[in-house]
């Protein structure tokens, strides 16, 4: 044995250790794999050995190829070894690499509760907290069951560092195994108040954890929490302390007005900027839910603001952006304290880190008012030139929209101004992903403001002649700001009683070029609504010849539409030729379709019927008439719930088949054969792919094609334009004696500038220059009447300067929903409850006792009661009292314990209140003294019953269970 154990430790000589495996994997850089995978032959050797020392050494190799990100799990049965050894330093590595390569649903944790339970009891201590470092890594819910009681007793260790280990890991055994929860809370509450201060830490960081999403069951532990506030010096500590009271005050008002003092206290005496930051977030949250009962804490407010300005300007970007976190919150009650700061924020936008920036731009969404709309958003625009970037320039372009859409558009006060911002955003972003977004806005504002619609309808006709159509502006990866032309078509062709130029709308819109098919099929919609209105003006002049031009043109211009490869553009095209050319027929066909009248002939002024009225058929003018009951109306706006509103119809089920499906079979040979040959014969698919012909175009082709291609170079704004002459030629005048011109300075008297307004900054002039003449208006105002009485007080100045400026264009607010339906009905997506979040499960109330207690409770006073036999109306009378007094006295204790932290009343009606107090009282001491009559003669006859009984089972030589135990 001896020979052999020498054996074994001279061969461990020339293993690899660790550090030899780190040395070899950097010396073998070109070829790691193949290294390691040597390595990893080596160390299921070493495994196979009975030396445990070998084992723990290649168990700490494997430790390391894991972290590189190897596959360890086939290792599983040699952890385990290692991890049970007697060692220390052996059981260290083994449960390292279990925290490391095990998780919860591993299949050979089963394997290791009773070694875990074996460390768990052991005398050393360090064996104990090697298991529960280990143990929460990879803890499972049977692992927590079988675990939990053992876990439990360490809570009591004598040894601190045992003591804080085991209540940091109940924390996972709450989350794996909820029902420990309860039994172990007293325990855990008395490690609020353990003399070691790490024990306290991490029962304060356990506490807090579970009060993150359940905090009403932990209200009862205020009065601890406060006190530790108040006397620990640990800021860690306290951070956590003053969120826990950041997610109570909400539940209890009161607990806020007590809070305000010390974390005021705090923010001006501590130098830590996480606990500055955090005392802040919970002064806000109190402030938030004291407000409605409460006087105004503006000196409170005031503070929390200069301090966050102070984090704002530091050069660290981590304060910078939790100052100006912390200031969005304060904005949601408090927007004037902030409007102050607007240069500030303002200033931040400028900043080189991009998620302040956008902190910022959520700020400046609070701050906006009538005032200042017009100058935040010049400012957004401006700054959305100089930006770089596109996804920050998408940002800006969306918080712009935000801005001015928010509530309903209440701070806009001038539609048409908001248009030509729109229009400018499109100019501005060619390829930004919110294009649907400003199509929607476009679409909104000129269906809710009646006021505005010419105005949209004229630059929706701009927009449609000048938007570029050439192809790199569809394609979808590039951005998505094709969308705004199908607003732009829609609005048109709705509201084309405004339109100038109908026609050359009409043209622009059938004009073939490289669209989306959506977008296409909207266009060639709303041109059979253009041409409606165009046809029925017409009809009203009395003109046949125009209404057939308009009806060749509209053919002329959609049948190449209906070979279209989509099927809605196919569809409408086709469906509108339809009707167009029906009208056209009837049109073609004058006095019953007797003598056929050509309305395009010029020698024809206009055609005539047999009644000497205008030629157009009768049945021709019902058509359009009938065109024109169409598209008759306004449209409004519908909700956007309000599909899902819709109510089901008695009898429909909308899972149930409408034909019953057809049974699956399994199809023959033939039928295979024929299903192939449905659409294209395989033999003529075949040669079609094989055979591509290659047609040479003629002369004329070539011209055409070329003209076409010129005609598209013109058209395209972003294409360079040349000479009219060849390049050869051109490239030859560029280098013919440029070189040659001298450079000669211009003297100008007056030096040139070139001024870049854009149409929305003249709203923002005129603006500004009206707020002038009022300001103009009122001093002189002023100036009269302190003419005429010297000593009194003018106080109109400054309410004028508050005045803001009045709406010139209606919001229509008006929503179309289902009949019955409301918008405060719930949605159950939005609730926002995540099914998978284990903190759903801990919600319990802690008060309440357990089923297993109730059953307990009701063994032992069915025992008690089985001892005593008395009759039962006095078993009544005795029982029924004692449980009134008691429940009396839990109620005066849930009054005590409800008002925390010994918060007096609320200072109404004091009065009332007292006299209220007194004649209470007067009634229970009547009531108790008439109770305490009835009970002295009820004990006297109970006592009376109770002796002769006893007596009697002691003549009998009866022993009872009571008498036995006393």
């Amino acid at each position: 044995m001896a020979l052999k154990k020498v054996k074994g430790n001279f061969e461990r000589m020339f293993d690899k250790n660790l550090t030899d495996l780190v040395r070899g994997i950097r010396n073998n850089k070109d070829n790691e794999a193949k290294y390691i995978a040597q390595c990893i032959e080596e160390i299921k050797l070493e495994l196979r050995q009975d030396n445990i020392n070998v084992k723990c050494n290649a168990v700490s190799k494997l430790t390391y190829i894991q972290m590189l990100g190897y596959d360890i799990s086939w290792a599983g049965f040699n952890i385990i070894e290692v991890m049970s050894s007697s060692k220390f330093t052996c059981k260290r590595v083994g449960y390292l690499a279990a925290s490391q390569c095990f998780h919860p649903d591993s299949e050979l944790l089963m394997l290791t509760t009773n070694m875990v339970r074996k460390d768990l009891n052991s005398q050393n201590q360090y064996d104990a907290g090697v298991a529960l470092s280990g143990l929460s890594c990879f803890i499972s819910a049977d692992l927590s069951r079988d675990l939990s009681n053992d876990i439990m007793t360490l809570m009591s260790s004598t040894k601190p560092y045992l003591r804080m280990k085991a209540v940091l890991m109940m924390y996972k055994v709450f989350l794996r195994y909820p029902e420990a929860l309860k039994p172990a809370f007293p325990k855990l509450k008395e490690k609020l108040e353990d003399p070691d201060p790490g024990v306290q830490s991490a029962a304060v960081n356990v506490i807090c954890e579970l009060a993150r999403k359940n905090p009403k069951n932990y209200l009862s532990l205020a009065p601890i929490f406060f006190k530790l506030m108040t006397t620990s010096t640990n800021n860690w500590m306290l951070i956590k302390i003053i969120k826990l009271f950041g997610a109570l005050t909400p539940l209890e008002p009161r607990l806020g007005k007590k809070l305000i003092e010390p974390l005021t206290n705090l923010i001006h005496s501590t130098s830590a900027m996480s606990l500055l930051y955090e005392c802040i977030n919970t002064v806000i949250a109190v402030l938030i839910s004291i407000s409605s009962g409460m006087p105004n804490h503006s000196a409170s407010i005031q503070l929390c603001v200069q301090k966050l300005r102070i984090l704002i300007e530091d050069s660290d970007q981590n304060l910078k952006y939790l100052g100006l976190l912390a200031m969005s919150k304060i904005l949601k009650t408090h927007p004037k304290s902030v409007q102050a700061h607007k240069d500030l924020i303002l200033a931040c936008l400028d900043d080189k880190d991009e998620s302040i920036r956008l902190r910022a731009l959520d700020l400046l969404y609070g701050m906006v008012s009538k005032k200042n709309l017009m100058e935040i958003v010049k400012r957004l625009l401006g700054h959305m030139e100089r930006a770089e970037g596109s996804t920050y320039r998408d940002e800006l372009l969306y918080k712009v929209i935000e801005i001015c859409s928010q509530g309903s558009y209440q701070y806009v006060t001038n539609f048409e101004w908001y248009l030509t911002v729109l229009v400018e955003l499109i100019q501005l972003e060619a390829n930004s992903k919110h294009g649907g977004v400003i199509a929607t806005q476009l679409l909104d504002v000129a269906i809710r403001v009646q006021a505005v619609r010419e105005f949209a309808v004229t630059e929706m006709a701009t927009l449609l002649n000048t938007f570029p159509a050439n192809v790199a502006h569809w394609d979808s990866c590039s951005g998505t700001m094709n969308e705004v032309l199908y607003a732009a078509g829609w609005i048109v062709g709705e509201f084309s009683v405004f339109l100038l130029d109908p026609e050359d709308t009409l043209k622009s819109l059938l004009k073939p070029r490289q669209l989306p098919d959506h977008i296409q099929a909207v266009y060639i919609h709303n041109s059979l609504k253009l041409l409606t209105r165009m046809l029925t003006k017409c009809l009203e002049d009395g003109n046949p010849r125009e209404i057939f031009r308009l009806c060749s043109l509209f053919v002329d211009k959609v049948t190449p539409f209906a070979s279209s490869g989509n099927i809605e553009v196919q569809e409408r095209s086709s469906s509108a030729l339809i009707i167009i050319q029906m009208l056209k027929d009837e049109l073609q066909m004058v006095n019953g379709g007797n003598n056929e009248v050509d309305l395009l002939n010029d020698d024809l002024s206009v055609a005539t019927n047999g009644n000497g009225q205008t030629g157009i058929p009768v049945t021709a003018e019902q058509l359009i008439k009938d065109f024109a009951t169409l598209f008759a109306g306004d449209l409004n706006p519908v909700a956007p719930k309000a599909q899902k509103k819709v109510p089901l119809p008695e009898g429909l089920d909308l899972h149930k088949w409408i034909n019953t499906p057809p049974e699956v079979s399994s199809p023959s040979s033939e039928g295979e054969e024929d299903m192939a040959d449905l659409f294209v014969a395989s033999a003529e698919l075949h040669g079609r792919s094989e055979r591509k012909k290659y047609v040479e175009p003629t002369g004329e082709e070539l011209e055409k094609m070329r003209e076409a291609r010129r005609m598209e170079q013109n058209n395209n704004p972003h294409y360079l334009k040349g000479s009219g002459g060849s390049t050869r030629n051109s490239i030859k005048m560029r280098n013919d004696g440029c070189d040659d011109i001298p450079i000669a300075e211009i003297a100008l008297e007056v030096p040139l500038t070139v001024h870049s307004t854009k149409r929305s900054d003249k709203y923002l002039m005129d603006e500004q220059k009206t707020e002038k003449q009022k300001k103009k208006k009122t001093i002189v105002k002023s100036a009269k009447k302190t003419h005429k009485s010297k000593h009194k007080i003018n106080y109109s100045s400054s309410g004028s300067e508050s005045d803001e400026p009045k709406q010139l264009h209606v919001v229509n607010t008006l929503i179309e929903m289902p009949e019955g339906a409301s918008m405060s009905d719930p949605d159950d997506n939005e609730k926002g409850v995540d099914l998978n979040d284990p903190h759903r499960a801990l919600d319990i109330d802690l008060e309440v006792p357990s089923v297993k207690e109730e059953v307990r409770r009701k063994t032992e006073k069915s025992t008690k009661s089985s001892n005593l036999i008395v009759s039962h109306e006095e078993e009544q009378n005795s029982s029924k009292k004692p449980k009134k007094e008691k429940s009396r006295k839990g109620h005066k204790k849930s009054d005590q314990s409800h008002d925390l932290l010994g918060f007096a009343k609320e200072d109404g009606s004091v009065d009332e209140k007292k006299h209220a107090g007194e004649k209470i009282k007067r009634k229970k001491e009547s009531k108790k003294a008439k109770k305490s009559d009835k009970e002295k003669i009820t004990d006297h006859t109970t006592k009376k019953k109770l002796e002769l009984k006893l007596g009697y089972e002691e003549a009998a030589g009866i022993s009872t269970p009571s008498k036995e135990f006393a």
